[in-house]
Parts: structure tokens; sequence; C-alpha cells
């Protein structure tokens, strides 16, 4: 029996964990398929050097590797506090003020860096900050001033985001920092953009647009973490040649027991449309601290591959973790595992039937061909790359 090679693409994140000698070329050997360069973080040079290091490695060990510019998107944040963090307690009034002049955070109130906020939020409204781990509700409005009661102790410290649980925040998805690092990303030569906090297919059109009028041809990736994209699911992903399953965001603004079958029905969508789609966030979060992972984080990883994701994604694993080049061996064993459990024979029992192209019908009777006269090679010839993507879907 020959040996299993993987079908799930794994992409790392890169940080300063990665930055450190000898790492990158140990994690692309281990399995990386692409790299993202996270542009919330370090400024566009340190993302230049990452780009230009990964393409060093990538020759170095001999395969090709895929580069991912994550842009930032409009993430509201609270502002910073004179002594860095506050305790709250339940039931204290705390204020948020979208003032450009808000002073320094105080135990009753903080600045917060979208101005627009008052506009977007009634009296009853819930916020939640730090993803998750502070919960206010809205008590009334006084102009650029959100008086709110504080739902449970917690801890509070600079720059945390802030979400409207529900969703319903009118700020678009791309900023002007967001454009401007487009521009970068079009400079790197990257692979692929991702748009974070992408609301419907505009916001995915403008962005490649942006992109085009830079002379880059990057495959864009949707980021579906807001309630917005969820409502305009079929148009996101239509617009889109990849999607993102950010579940972070998108478990704090739906809730963390409405994200599983979310995140089933986002890859089945997604699937059906022949896009490729990726499941993110905190696959294997404790291996930021701890060399193995959690049989939870097996199962999570495990079940997205069975559900068909085409990859997983590794943040904090690799960018700031102890221990990057085991969590992607980690994150290679288990999709390798996972994948086992697929019988080749049934694989085409859930394939599109009724066509709508002749390409993709013969994509399909190739691979169907292959699984049962042994060809060790396909070639596909192809202009835009779609003969290739339908091989893979297939």
């Amino acid at each position: 029996m020959s040996e299993h090679r993987r079908r799930t693409r794994i992409l790392a994140t890169l940080g300063p964990a990665t930055d450190a000698p000898g790492v990158l070329d140990a994690i692309l050997r281990a399995g990386v398929d692409v790299v993202r360069l996270n542009f919330s973080h370090g400024d566009p040079s340190d993302q230049i050097a990452r780009a230009q290091a990964v393409r060093e490695a990538a020759q170095r060990v001999g395969k090709e590797v895929g580069i991912l510019a994550d842009l930032p998107g409009p993430k509201i944040r609270v502002e910073k506090f004179a002594e860095g963090k506050v305790s709250l307690r339940t039931g204290d009034r705390f204020d948020l003020l979208a003032s450009a002049d808000a002073p320094l955070g105080t135990q009753h109130e903080v600045g917060v860096s979208y101005l627009g906020l008052p506009g977007d939020l009634s009296p009853g409204d819930g916020l939640v900050l730090d993803d998750g781990m502070v919960q206010l509700q809205v008590d009334r409005l006084e102009g650029g001033r959100i008086v709110t009661s504080v739902l449970n102790d917690s801890v509070l410290s600079n720059r945390k985001g802030l979400n409207k649980l529900g969703g319903g925040l009118s700020l678009g998805a791309l900023t002007e920092r967001d454009r401007e690092l487009i521009a970068v990303a079009a400079g790197i030569g990257v692979d692929f953009i991702a748009v974070s906090f992408c609301r419907n297919a505009a916001d995915m059109n403008e962005a490649r647009a942006i992109a085009r009028s830079h002379g880059c041809d990057a495959a864009m990736v949707s980021k579906v973490e807001r309630a917005e994209a969820i409502e305009n699911l079929a148009e996101v992903i239509d617009a889109s040649d990849v999607v993102m399953v950010a579940r972070g965001d998108l478990g704090v603004e739906i809730g963390d027991a409405e994200l599983p079958g979310l995140q089933k029905k986002i890859i089945r969508e997604s699937l059906a449309r022949s896009k490729v789609v990726i499941t993110a966030t905190q696959m294997l979060q404790s291996m930021v601290d701890s060399p193995i992972p959690t049989r939870a984080e097996v199962l999570d990883v495990a079940n997205a591959v069975i559900d068909g994701t085409d990859a997983v994604m590794l943040s904090a694993e690799t960018a700031a973790g102890n221990f990057p080049l085991r969590s992607v061996e980690a994150m290679a064993r288990v999709c390798i595992g996972a994948e086992r459990q697929f019988a080749h024979d049934t694989d085409f029992e859930k394939a599109q039937r009724n066509l709508a192209r002749a390409d993709q019908a013969i994509a399909m009777a190739t691979m169907f061909l292959t699984e049962h006269i042994g060809v060790r090679a396909i070639v596909a010839m192809t202009e835009s790359g779609g003969t290739a993507r339908f091989l893979s879907r297939f």
C-alpha cells in the first residue's frame, strides 16, 4: 500500500517565533504549504523581509510555498489606559468615549477607535471586548459617550478588540490603512490577499479592484467573521476565490453555541460553489505553551478535515508560540489521520451532479478514472487555473 499523501493544506502565520534561525526551513519541511503575513502586527518592512526569507527558505527546501497577506480590517479597539489596564466589577458603570481627544482610560471610562460607534448602538445592546472576556450592556447614549453596565468581573487592558453582539456595525471592510497595505502586498507579489471583516460582495469586489490597479492578480480570500457576512454568505462566497472560516471574531459576534453549525455550513456552501475553504483560529491553541495538542484540538482539526475543509491554519501557535515546529508536525499528523477515514469508493457520492460546465464534468470524470486505474500524474491544460481547481475539488 502506497504512503498516504496529505491533501489538506497547512497555513502557518509568521512572527517572532518563526524569525528565529532555522525555524522557517524546519516548518516548511514539516508540511507548511502557505505562510500568512499578519499585517495587523509590525510594519510593512517586517512583512517584506519575512516574504523574502520565505522565498529563500522555499528554495533551500525545494518546494513551492504560497504567501498570504492578511489585512487588518476595521477592528474596533478600546484606546489605552493610564495604568495599562483596569479591573471591572459586575454592575459597575463603565463609559466608552467616541471622541478623537478622549483622555487616557480610567476605572470608569476609556476611548474607542471607531468614532461612529454611538450611531450603531441602542440601549440594551450587548458589547463584548477582548474576544468575549469582557461583557457590557449599553444603558444609554449621551452624544459621544456610551454609558454601559459591566456584566462580568474582568480585566480590560490597552487596545483590546470590541464587537457588538449579533453584528450590525456599519463601518466598511476596507480602511485607508488596508488600501495602503494592498499596495504593499502587491509589491511583495503575494499569492493571496485576505479581506478581514468583509460584509458582502461589494467589499470583496473593491479589494480585488484595488489589487488589480496595482498590477496584483492575487486570489482574494474573504474572512467570514461578521454576522453580516453570514446573512450574505452566498454572494460573499461567489465574490471570493477562497473563503476563510475566521472563528475568533465570528464566535464573539454570533455566540459560541452557533459556531459549530455555522462552520459546517460555510464549508458546505464553499464546496458547493467550488471555492477553496480554510478553517482558522485556535485550532491548536494550547500548543502556544504545550508541546502536544489536547484531544479536543485533535478532534477539532480532524472534524474540519472530514467536513471537507481544503486547508487549516495556525495563528499564534507558529507566530509567537514556544513550539512552532511541533505545532506544524501535529497539524500534518492529524490531517493525514483524518483523511484516512475517507473511503475512495464513496468519495464521489457527495459530488455535485448536473454540472453546469463541461470542464467541471471532464475534471470529475478524470478524477473518477484515477481512483480506478492507478494514474501517477495528471496534466491539466489550463489558461485560468480553473481546470486544476476543479480537479482538486473532485
